[in-house]
């Protein structure tokens, strides 16, 4: 385990932590057209300025392998997903094969495919952002067939990943303001870590960053909604990895269904709760912050009792 994991003081004593604060913030740090343009200006050396020729494509509540994904648009011949990562996942080129598959399919929509003239593509392209610490390049590829059983095969799937640790591939950075922001405020984040807890962690980030004049508007705008998405995101992982962890994979999805998987259920039900009691919000809110129904809390308090 990680030293930042060991640091970390729970919300309460019993709750250990998995800080995945950053990877909902950098979904809600791209979503403005101009910030992404900006992004995508600072990786292609291009630079766009209408943000009428950027089309935003990313599939909306579509979730591969547990994980959502981040972002999709359109911008000239460029098909791009943008991903962003807090640990390294040998799966992605899996993820980005799967997802850019259903990206075509709306593409294409009702496009006849047996017609004898060639039907021409956006070209695929793939990011990783990446601020882990197991990984310590400036950047990695992954590759589809590295994963394949037999050597050889049809098809192949490229990712780049970028290390974007704040220090490291600085010239990026400095192309995008956002991004350099972004890899600001998760490194004063790690440092509060070492002596806060999660919620007083990411309050403190925020305020050092309007305070520098560090993406002041976003924060500014969006304090309440960061921190409460940071609870929420190492809640929802922190449930997901007790369960991997003891090799329930299968049951999770099982158990998330039905409200039978125990370990689970716990861990649900006192992290919703958990959710009510640190924001004063309504049972309502505090499942969808941690994407169940109320009624599968109902079915795993009634399981846990």
């Amino acid at each position: 385990m990680e030293m930042e994991h060991v640091t970390m003081q729970a919300e309460n004593a019993h709750t250990p932590v998995y800080p995945t604060y950053k990877d909902r913030v950098f979904r809600m740090l791209f979503r403005e057209k101009k910030r992404l343009l900006e992004l995508y200006n600072a990786l292609n050396g291009t630079d766009y300025a209408d943000e009428g020729d950027l089309m935003v494509n990313t599939l909306e509540n579509v979730i591969y392998m547990k994980m959502k994904n981040d972002i999709s648009l359109i911008l000239g011949c460029d098909m791009c997903l943008y991903e962003h990562q807090s640990s390294y996942c040998p799966n992605m080129p899996l993820r980005g094969f799967l997802y850019f598959a259903d990206l075509y399919k709306k593409y294409l929509g009702d496009t006849e495919l047996s017609t004898g003239r060639r039907i021409m593509l956006p070209t695929p392209r793939y990011i990783v952002f990446y601020n882990g610490t197991e990984r310590k390049e400036e950047e990695f590829v992954q590759y589809l067939s590295e994963s394949f059983l037999d050597e050889g095969g049809c098809m192949e799937v490229t990712v780049k990943t970028i290390n974007i640790n704040y220090g490291h591939n600085r010239e990026l950075l400095e192309k995008s303001p956002t991004l350099n922001g972004y890899a600001q405020f998760v490194a004063k984040v790690r440092k509060n870590l070492v002596n806060m807890s999660l919620s007083q962690a990411v309050e403190t980030a925020v305020a050092e960053c309007i305070r520098q004049d560090i993406l002041t508007e976003f924060f500014t705008e969006q304090r309440n909604e960061v921190v409460a998405m940071s609870i929420y995101e190492y809640n929802e992982e922190y449930a997901m990895r007790v369960t991997y962890e003891e090799g329930e994979i299968a049951g999770y999805e099982r158990g998330k269904a039905e409200g039978r998987a125990e370990g689970f259920g716990q861990t649900l039900v006192h992290n919703i709760e958990a959710a009510m009691k640190n924001f004063g919000i309504s049972l309502e809110k505090a499942c969808a912050g941690l994407d169940v129904t109320v009624e599968e809390y109902q079915r795993a308090k009634a399981q846990s009792i």
